[in-house]
């Protein structure tokens, strides 16, 4: 027999080892990816649905160690941020003074800062115990981003575009087993600052979990980080908490969305002028609405100027009458 004879088997038992041992690495690597990247498909095997967007689980990131995460992060690296940003001013915080329990806070959306503003913005009986719901087609349209999005803002995903049924049991579930939650019914930010129609989810949400919802109103976040922006700017934003409302007997869906959407135009008004004005045009169904003047674009944006709360030395008072 021919020495090589020997050789080959050994040679080819050698050869077929080292393959394995480099796979090996690349396996320990994709293993240890979780929850960054899912295992990949065998061969062969016909795919599973994704599980991103609405299918992204974030049961991980209401456990005690994410949650332990999420507050030394909002506390330390958020408050600084906010503070240096947009040095938030809360008002009216005391009219959820009687409030007890899961609720659902409902505002405005005009910029990615909004969710910031809301996590530092909410009472303690809340803050540090409540959930977001994001759009799952750009928050958890990749791993990272949902990883991110979940351990960090608290977010879950929430199906704009269709009717999912884990985007409408989750949330309710959640309320139930006493979480909070952060909503913006417009389904988007705004593009040019003004408001948008409220979607009637969040009146469904109110009815099923049976829990209040406190409309809020944030003014100036759309000048630190507009729709479109990559760079945050320095402003200074207003956050106004309204009361409480709880969906009615005689409510539906949209109507008592509607009054959701009225209630925010009237802590709209609030800002740019005071509470009494406020009441008086409201009473008188004259408040100004969420969507600004149906006008050209550039027009729009003039119009609405900065509607920013002013400090009171900077209010104009008219001359006493004699």
């Amino acid at each position: 027999m021919d020495l090589n004879d020997l050789k080959r088997p050994a040679i080819k038992h050698l050869h077929t080892s080292s393959k394995k041992l480099a796979r090996l690495p690349r396996q320990a690597m994709v293993k240890t990816q979780f929850p960054i990247r899912s295992a990949p498909t065998p061969t062969g095997v016909t795919p599973l649905p994704t599980n991103l967007r609405a299918n992204y689980d974030t049961a991980w990131a209401r456990k005690m160690p994410a949650r332990i995460a999420r507050r030394a992060a909002l506390e330390t690296l958020g408050r600084g941020v906010a503070s240096y940003y947009a040095d938030p001013k809360i008002y009216n915080a005391d009219r959820l003074t009687d409030l007890e329990g899961p609720v659902i806070f409902a505002s405005n959306h005009h910029s990615h800062a909004d969710t910031l503003m809301m996590k530092v913005a909410l009472p303690k009986p809340w803050r540090h115990k409540v959930f977001i719901a994001a759009a799952g087609d750009y928050f958890f349209d990749n791993h990272t981003s949902a990883v991110l999005s979940a351990l960090f803002i608290g977010a879950i995903p929430i199906e704009r575009e269709s009717i999912s049924r884990k985007s409408i049991e989750q949330p309710i579930k959640l309320l139930r087993t006493g979480w909070s939650m952060v909503i913006f019914p417009e389904g988007g930010r705004s593009s040019d600052g003004w408001g948008r129609d409220f979607r009637a989810g969040v009146g469904f949400l109110a009815k099923q979990a049976n829990v209040p919802v406190v409309p809020i109103h944030l003014e100036g976040t759309s000048t630190i980080l507009a729709k479109g922006k990559n760079w945050p700017s320095r402003s200074h934003v207003t956050v106004n908490f309204g009361s409480p409302m709880w969906f009615g007997d005689d409510d539906n869906n949209r109507s008592f969305t509607e009054r959701l959407e009225h209630e925010v135009s009237v802590l709209a008004d609030e800002d740019t002028t005071d509470w009494w004005s406020a009441r008086l045009r409201s009473h008188a169904g004259t408040t100004p609405s969420l969507h600004g003047p149906d006008i050209s674009a550039w027009r729009r944006r003039w119009a609405r100027g900065d509607r920013r709360r002013k400090p009171a030395s900077q209010i104009e008072k008219p001359w006493p009458f004699i």
